[in-house]
């Protein structure tokens, strides 16, 4: 009757503990597929961030008549790089080396005046430069940068931070590994985007746990946006520490049984 009793504790153990890790494991699994869906996900066109107040722009200009260029750019950091390229990563350099959007939505620039850029993206401003530096410049080329490109990932990662990102360009994931992924406790299927619309804070959801998210509009993040991992409710916290103690105990009662059978 003992040992029968006994097996059956060992029995109810066991289950509760194969249980708990299979509801661990599916919490922690990325990117499940859905019955019928496709390996094949078509993901949403990757969009520029539109300049705000607040935003630091560096511009460069350039153009067959060096010193004439040198007006345009009044910055002595931004003055001296011969290349596109070394433009590209002296514009990146310095967030004092800007031109700040006041609140307004306008930057002032050389001799050009005043200039409204909010609601554009940085091509857009790129090509109304262009056409302002006509009257002075022959085939100037111009080159804009947002310089305090930034996001913020908060909660349930393991280097929560501000992150600048230099290419302007990023998706929930890349943000989430530059944070070092989320903690065990991290909710994967409520991933928090938070933006800025037209002046209004805007709240966006994402579930890691399905592939669902390549399609989100969230997908890709916008300069200033936030990203915040809540952590994972208080069933699923003690799930979580139970499903951590578990194996010990399953190993510390099975060792113990060994030891007392081998006793009698």
């Amino acid at each position: 009757m003992k040992n029968t009793k006994l097996g059956i504790f060992i029995l109810l153990v066991i289950i509760t503990y194969t249980f708990s890790a299979c509801q661990s494991i599916n919490r922690l699994r990325y990117f499940s597929k859905a019955p019928g869906q496709s390996d094949t996900l078509r993901v949403p066109e990757a969009t520029p961030s539109t300049i705000q107040p607040g935003d630091i722009l560096g511009v460069m200009v350039v153009s067959l008549n060096s010193e004439a260029s040198k007006f345009f750019n009044p910055f002595p950091t931004l003055a001296t790089p011969t290349t596109q390229t070394s433009t590209i990563a002296s514009l990146n350099a310095s967030e004092s080396a800007g031109f700040l959007v006041d609140t307004k939505g306008n930057i002032e620039l050389p001799l050009i005046g005043e200039l409204k850029v909010q609601g554009l993206n940085t091509l857009e401003i790129k090509d109304l430069i262009k056409e302002k530096l006509k009257p002075y410049l022959k085939g100037p080329n111009v080159i804009v940068r947002v310089l305090n490109y930034r996001i913020t990932i908060m909660g349930e990662v393991k280097q929560p931070s501000v992150y600048v990102i230099p290419n302007e360009r990023i998706t929930v994931i890349e943000a989430l590994n530059l944070a070092g992924d989320l903690t065990e406790l991290g909710k994967r299927d409520n991933i928090m985007v938070i933006r800025d619309v037209e002046g209004k804070k805007v709240v966006g959801h994402l579930n890691l746990n399905d592939r669902s998210v390549f399609n989100s509009k969230y997908y890709y993040l916008y300069a200033n946006d936030i990203v915040y991992v809540e952590p994972i409710p208080g069933k699923a916290l003690a799930s979580s520490f139970l499903s951590r103690v578990l194996p010990i105990a399953v190993s510390t009662i099975s060792l113990l049984i060994l030891i007392l059978v081998n006793l009698k």
